[in-house]
This record gives structure tokens, C-alpha cells and sequence, in this order.
């Protein structure tokens, strides 16, 4: 198991507002990007979990009492599984942190009417955002499933495919699959800001962006423990950082030349998911623990 971790500046301006993801064992890479937001009041926070069914919807009410039209599968979702009737509570949201309360106005045969009950709110992204880059051309089985589900669940902003040496291809028909399950994961963890699939990039590329970072943290066997590192170069990390796994030796090799430190992540040889969890997790934890020193 080997995994990278670099602090920079954002490698895409411009990320879609789409949800998309993947990734199990032998070869897969994850390369995550953090960046700072404004902080928000706890209020805000505590809003995001409500207590009511939420679906998605691209558009949403301007105002208290304006009125949209929710189609397709969040409507099937609605009336088909749920049950829900005309005057049941629900919330929209639309994944860019817009919130709104409201029911159930009307049912028909191809849609939902919902009405607002209160005016929208839009939630900032709290804490980190974390930018997941990964090769997983060669992954199979459910591993792919349920890593993409526990990054959404942690709070990973976007995910970037990575073409190497050992995932040269992706193939689109695992981008749908992998998308719905982000998709169905932010909804269960109720997150307003959905995760982003980016266009696939080169290693060379991935060289470039660790070049210009402030800090890249590679994860390999017998090197400084992987918070240890991180205090040390704690100025450095409060705006940005990314991480990558289970790359060969050279490109490893390659990413320490380009400008990466190493650290460890204990004495096991370690699965990629697992290894690109452990770093997750690890990190998120921290930054938590930062925000509330």
C-alpha cells in the first residue's frame, strides 16, 4: 500500500455541480484536495440535518409559497416508495447548499407540487472541503460502491479520475453506477453539497499540481506516522491538501521527487480502500479537532 497527500491550490475553478464517483484492492489511487471555507454559525450546521424526507430538485422555491415541480426518480421515490400524500412535510435541496421546508401540494400521474412553507436558506460547506483524486480503471466487485459511499458520507467535495501505469482507462459505464450510489449516500447522510465527478487527468498532470503544493504526504511503509507530519507542517495545510494511494514504485518515487513527504499509516500492508479511508478519516478528524481548539 502506498498513498499521497498534498496540500495546494485548487486544481479545478470551475467543478460541475453533478454528483459522480467509484473505486477494492490491487490497483486504485486517491488523490484528495482540502481547501478552507468561511465559517458558518452553528445554527447553519444544525440545519442541514433536518428531521424530515429530503429529495433533490435542480430548482427551488424563491420565496415562502412559491411552488416547483419535482419529476423523475425523486418523484417516483415520493409517491411510489415512501407513499407520501398530498399536505406530507418534505424538504428539497439542491446540492449547492440550498435548503427549503414545505408539503406536498398536489400528486399526479408524472410529478410532485411542492410548496414552499419558508423562505430557502443556503448552507456554506463547513470545515475542509476535501478534492478525492483516483485511478480505478482496474478495480471490481462492490469495493468501488462501497468507497465511493463512505467518501461521500466523510465529506469528500469532488472526485477526479487519475490515468497511471496501472489504471490507463475508465470505463463510462461504471460513472452512471457510481453516481447514483454517491448520489443515494448524500441523501442518507443528509450533506447539501453534492459530490462532484471531475474530467479524467494524466500523472503527469497529478506531478504538475504536487510541484506547486505546499505540502504532499505519501503514504509508505516505515516512514514518520502520518499526524506527526501533519503537525509539523501545520501552517501549511489550513488552506488546502490532497490525497493518493497505491501507486507502483516508481511513480511513487516520481511523487517524492515532484516534491511529497512520506509518512506511515501503521505496521500493515494495507488494501487501497482501506488505506484511502484510514488517510480520510485521519484528516478529517484533525481538521476537526483544529476547528475547535
Amino acid at each position: 500500500m502506498r498513498a499521497l497527500a498534498a496540500a495546494s491550490r485548487p486544481l479545478f475553478s470551475d467543478l460541475p455541480s453533478l454528483v459522480r464517483s467509484w473505486l477494492p484492492p490491487h490497483s486504485f489511487k486517491t488523490f484528495a484536495s482540502v481547501s478552507s471555507s468561511p465559517p458558518s454559525d452553528l445554527d447553519l450546521r444544525n440545519q442541514s440535518r433536518g428531521g424530515l424526507p429530503r429529495f433533490f430538485s435542480d430548482d427551488l422555491p424563491s420565496r415562502k409559497g412559491g411552488v416547483v415541480r419535482v419529476q423523475g426518480s425523486e418523484f417516483w421515490h415520493m409517491a411510489k416508495v415512501l407513499r407520501l400524500k398530498q399536505e406530507d412535510r418534505v424538504e428539497l435541496f439542491n446540492g449547492k447548499g440550498g435548503l427549503v421546508e414545505g408539503c406536498i401540494q398536489s400528486i399526479d400521474k408524472t410529478g410532485v407540487d411542492f410548496i414552499a412553507q419558508e423562505d430557502p436558506k443556503v448552507i456554506l460547506p463547513q470545515g475542509m472541503q476535501w478534492q478525492m483524486f483516483a485511478a480505478f480503471g482496474t478495480l471490481k466487485g462492490g469495493r468501488a460502491d462501497w468507497l465511493i459511499e463512505k467518501c461521500t458520507e466523510l465529506g469528500a467535495s469532488s472526485v477526479t479520475p487519475l490515468l497511471t501505469e496501472r489504471s490507463s482507462i475508465i470505463s463510462e459505464n461504471r460513472v452512471d453506477r457510481l453516481e447514483r450510489v454517491s448520489f443515494a449516500a448524500a441523501k442518507q447522510c443528509q450533506r447539501l453539497h453534492q459530490m462532484v465527478l471531475n474530467p479524467p487527468i494524466k500523472f503527469d498532470t497529478l506531478l504538475d499540481h504536487i510541484s506547486k503544493s505546499k505540502l504532499c504526504l505519501v503514504a509508505t511503509a516505515e516512514a514518520t506516522p502520518l499526524l506527526n507530519a501533519v503537525n509539523v507542517r501545520i501552517e501549511s495545510m489550513i488552506k488546502s491538501f490532497n490525497i493518493i494511494c497505491d501507486f507502483t514504485k516508481k511513480e511513487v518515487e516520481m511523487m517524492l521527487e515532484a516534491g511529497g513527504t512520506a509518512v506511515g499509516l501503521g505496521p500493515h500492508r494495507l488494501r487501497v480502500e482501506t488505506a484511502t479511508i484510514a488517510l480520510l478519516v485521519t484528516l478529517v478528524m484533525w481538521s476537526d479537532s483544529q476547528e475547535t481548539v
